[in-house]
């Protein structure tokens, strides 16, 4: 028997167009692979529910990424409702978006992460001329490097700006160094990816801009830096509970050696992400990928 696969993409995040833009190429993998697909874009929560109860999909494909599709809301729908969904649960997801967490949770397991503190936005406005430089500014909780901001002199930081003086944030060291990233898969680390972007570093526009970044695969590194990257990911990646997919992101140089930044648990899919690359890499085809998502979907039992 056929089975029903709900691609939901779309979403509320500063992510929807992202998600937007890689859902033809899922669904069409998806499709290559025998399944029926129902393509969703997530604009009505309501509508979404609807949906799930008239056509009973066997499993929901999450294809939104950012605030309320990788950070735990979704997931928990789907688990009051016995639906499996691909990628992580509600718990990983939740900690994953978390970047704090997720810095503590690594370190507690012998992961190096950069120092850093959580404030207000209003509190940094407070603490700015007092902080040690260089720093970091970023959302404690969003992706795609939304909202992230680079201060090396004390100028840097008047361009630190959050609409709401409540926004969570998290200030931390500046790693300079070189950009690398490494997909798990089923637990298992296959590659490391560096990053060089025309950009002061790898943020939004360098991420989805063609011809903006360059990916170096396999990075040209030295054998125990690459097993440093590859050992990382996959604790990270257990430590958190993460199911099927995910993708760190570190800094590299000699002074620190590697050094965590974040976690992904429900890395890009675009014609330019990082993960669909590093599967090639590993043998694995893009629709061979989307299938191992599908087949891999859960959901919390009651």
């Amino acid at each position: 028997m056929q089975k029903k696969v709900l691609l939901v993409y779309g979403g509320f995040s500063a992510e929807r167009e992202v998600s937007i833009s890689s859902e033809k190429d899922i669904a069409t993998a998806l499709k290559s692979k025998g399944y029926e697909v129902i393509e969703h874009n997530l604009t009505d929560a309501w509508k979404f529910v609807e949906l799930l109860h008239n056509e009973k999909p066997d499993v929901v494909y999450n294809g939104l990424y950012g605030n309320w599709g990788e950070d735990g809301e979704i997931q928990g729908l789907l688990d009051m409702l016995q639906i499996p969904y691909t990628h992580s649960s509600l718990k990983a997801s939740a900690v994953g978006m978390d970047k704090a967490l997720t810095k503590a949770i690594a370190a507690q397991n012998g992961v190096k992460t950069a120092r850093g503190q959580v404030m207000s936005y209003a509190q940094y406005l407070q603490k700015k001329s007092g902080l040690e430089l260089p720093y970091v500014v970023k959302p404690v909780a969003d992706g795609s490097s939304v909202g992230v901001f680079i201060v090396q002199k004390p100028e840097d930081a008047d361009n630190v700006y959050y609409e709401s003086e409540n926004a969570k944030i998290l200030v931390e060291e500046y790693i300079a160094g070189r950009e690398l990233t490494v997909m798990c898969l089923n637990g298992k680390a296959h590659v490391v990816t560096e990053l060089k972007a025309s950009n002061e570093f790898y943020d939004y526009e360098a991420k989805y801009t063609a011809g903006k970044t360059q990916h170096i695969l396999p990075a040209d590194l030295p054998e125990e830096v690459t097993q440093t990257c590859l050992k990382y990911a996959e604790i990270v990646h257990k430590a958190l509970g993460c199911n099927a997919l995910s993708r760190c992101d570190f800094r590299y140089n000699e002074k620190d050696g590697v050094v965590l930044l974040e976690i992904n648990t429900n890395p890009g899919m675009t014609s330019l992400s990082l993960v669909p690359e590093q599967a090639k890499y590993a043998g694995i085809s893009y629709a061979d990928l989307c299938d191992m998502m599908v087949k891999a979907a859960m959901c919390r039992q009651r």
